[in-house]
């Protein structure tokens, strides 16, 4: 399966609600890598690339969030893939 890469940001109210907390035990659950942050705008960013599979999964999550979310936009763009390892919570 191809090893991909998207990045992109969240907007809604997806900050205060673990928001990043529990993207990132998404992205360990699907066996992905990268990072998510908050920004100062409000929105949360994010970068992650593992099998497409995997990475569609998790795109498709962050659509939603978690349970405490609103989530009103989501832009995703397809990104060269980083070469990072593991999944963190960037502050």
């Amino acid at each position: 399966m191809a090893r991909i890469c998207k990045h992109g940001y969240v907007s809604g109210r997806v900050q205060g609600v673990s928001f990043r907390q529990t993207t990132a035990e998404q992205a360990e659950r699907l066996g992905l890598d990268g990072w998510v942050r908050n920004l100062a705008d409000g929105r949360v960013e994010v970068l992650f690339e593992g099998d497409e599979v995997a990475v569609i999964e998790l795109a498709s999550w962050l659509a939603q969030g978690p349970q405490a979310a609103d989530v009103t936009a989501l832009e995703m763009q397809d990104q060269a893939l980083q070469g990072v390892a593991g999944f963190i919570v960037r502050r």
